[in-house]
């Protein structure tokens, strides 16, 4: 059975924690070049697949040698806002239309991005600490999936609601410095941890 109260407690906790880092960011950068609805099931499906793990193996996950992953996910940050600054004449490009990006691409990038960066990220921790506390594995599931899709959701909105005020050229030029920092903080991070 599932607990409202702790459904309620464990979205809030995680939410909180997830809106200031870097998946809004991710879920922006994306929202702005493909479909909402195919970024969307790429990066819902691997925030599940983060929850179940935290639920499942608990603590286990702290254990993993942060270090490692910093460095990956400050490559991929890196990399990231590489090809973001390489892109040319981008200002009369429009948003790719879903003809010209399959679901199974766009949700796929967004999959592993997030699988990656997110990786033994805070709010896996979180959950998996809450899952320990409360030993109720649904409900806290269930919370710290909800409060990673919320974030998620707004990222990705926001990213569509952006284009319409902002032009992608400009959006994409804050997107690779934004990458890029978090990028050399993810790599000082691996560095001095």
């Amino acid at each position: 059975m599932i607990s409202i109260t702790v459904t309620a407690l464990v979205f809030g906790v995680i939410f909180l924690a997830e809106l200031p880092d870097k998946t809004a960011l991710a879920g922006l950068v994306l929202g702005t070049r493909y479909r909402a609805s195919y970024v969307f099931a790429g990066v819902a499906a691997a925030f599940l697949l983060h929850v179940v793990l935290a639920v499942a193996a608990g603590s286990v996950l702290t254990l993993l040698p942060q270090q490692i992953v910093h460095a990956i996910t400050g490559v991929l940050f890196l990399g990231g806002a590489a090809v973001l600054l390489m892109k040319k004449g981008e200002e009369d490009e429009e948003i790719r239309k879903p003809a010209d990006q399959s679901f199974w691409k766009v949700a796929g990038t967004g999959f592993m991005l997030i699988l990656v960066a997110e990786f033994g990220d805070l709010t896996q921790i979180m959950t998996a600490n809450l899952a320990a506390r409360y030993d109720d594995p649904l409900s806290v599931g269930l919370g710290a999936v909800l409060g990673l899709w919320a974030v998620a959701g707004l990222g990705i909105v926001g990213g569509k609601a952006l284009m319409k005020k902002v032009p992608l050229r400009l959006i994409t030029q804050v997107a690779a410095v934004l990458m890029l920092a978090l990028g050399v903080w993810s790599l000082w991070e691996a560095v001095a941890g």
